[in-house]
């Protein structure tokens, strides 16, 4: 009932458990047995006991789950499909199994009335998840009320949250934004403009990569982030009324490649070219395919991403008690043919008053 992993025989290792757990060896059991029996609470001591004497809970036979929760976000996200692939490619060769859950929850709603899928409202195989999607504080202390361990993609966490407390993966989005600002300036740009819904994590994030690297060169940060979401949408309000400003423009950094291609359509509907008249940078490489030039943008290491995430909540199935870890995951910029380079305009020379009165 109780697999060993110090060698000593199993009622006693069930008995220290129950000891150090302040509960009943019966409670234990059915605490590996998967019981319905047993409270929250309870099965949170146990699981803890039984993490500090290195005891792996499990019984004999029982699959280990990892829940995939996709929250508020389409079913069909290239992005978070890529991640899912990972995670499953990893759990498939560990013997485990991985269960997509998609949910849609409100940020503001408190964490007792928040609603998950059935199967994670009662103990069972499932002491793990890994969240992807749109996440905020609400959920993450639900799943920890339940007893289930959490590994969260920090990027996409909305809201004021406990970062020390749950083993969490980054993708270093503001590195790649400051690499990618960097790679425009060096084409000879400096009227650069961020298009992105700065109230959403990920595109203030990327913002503070663009901030700095037009800070660093003394250029002028130009920003268009109309409050309308996400999306291609944003990218076509933002970069029309960006364009309609009169303010210069040669280069554009979409949040991400859906703005981007938002942001194409926009700039094409204008009688503009891209790259002639305008170059378009983006952000995931998840559009490049499907946009006319091909878009040049940061690429983000899903498949990678998924592995590490499914590999610190396996490791979390049978020790949930171990300490929060940090992983942050590089970015790699993909130059295609939606950016070139510009020469600098032509400086005109200063003529003085008296000289222009004599011309």
């Amino acid at each position: 009932m109780a697999k060993q992993r110090n060698g000593r025989a199993g009622k006693t290792t069930i008995q220290e458990v129950a000891k150090l757990a302040g509960v009943s060896v019966a409670t234990v059991s059915r605490v590996a047995t998967g019981s319905e029996r047993v409270s929250p609470e309870l099965r949170a001591k146990v699981m803890r006991a039984a993490s500090e004497l290195k005891v792996e809970l499990n019984g004999k036979g029982k699959a280990k789950i990892i829940a995939f929760i996709l929250a508020n976000r389409d079913l069909f996200n290239p992005f978070h499909a890529g991640i899912m692939v990972g995670a499953e490619a990893y759990c498939a060769s560990h013997d485990c199994g991985l269960l997509f859950l998609p949910l849609r929850y409100g940020s503001n709603v408190p964490w007792q009335n928040l609603h998950l899928p059935s199967i994670l409202e009662r103990p069972g195989p499932i002491g793990a998840a890994i969240l992807a999607g749109k996440n905020s504080q609400n959920l993450l202390d639900l799943l920890s009320h339940r007893g289930i361990s959490v590994v969260v993609m920090g990027n996409n966490v909305v809201g004021d949250w406990d970062k020390d407390r749950y083993g969490t993966l980054y993708f270093d989005d503001v590195e790649g934004a400051y690499e990618a600002t960097r790679y425009l300036q060096s084409l000879g740009h400096r009227d650069i403009w961020y298009v992105g819904n700065r109230q959403l994590t990920w595109f203030e994030r990327r913002y503070e990569g663009y901030r700095r690297a037009m800070q660093n060169a003394g250029l002028t940060v130009r920003l268009n982030e109309l409050d309308s979401g996400e999306g291609e949408d944003l990218g076509y309000l933002a970069t029309k009324s960006a364009l309609k400003s009169g303010e210069r423009m040669t280069a554009l950094f979409a949040g991400d490649d859906a703005v981007a291609r938002g942001a194409y359509k926009a700039i094409h509907e204008s009688g503009l070219r891209i790259p002639d008249d305008i170059s378009v940078m983006g952000f995931n490489d998840t559009e490049a395919g499907s946009l006319h030039p091909p878009l040049t943008s940061v690429r983000v290491f899903t498949e990678q991403m998924g592995r590490e995430m499914a590999a610190l909540a396996f490791e979390r199935l049978n020790r949930p008690d171990i300490p929060p870890e940090v992983i942050t995951i590089p970015t790699q910029l993909v130059k295609r043919e939606s950016c070139q380079a510009i020469s600098s305009p032509p400086v005109a020379p200063r003529v003085s008053r008296v000289e222009h009165q004599f011309t």
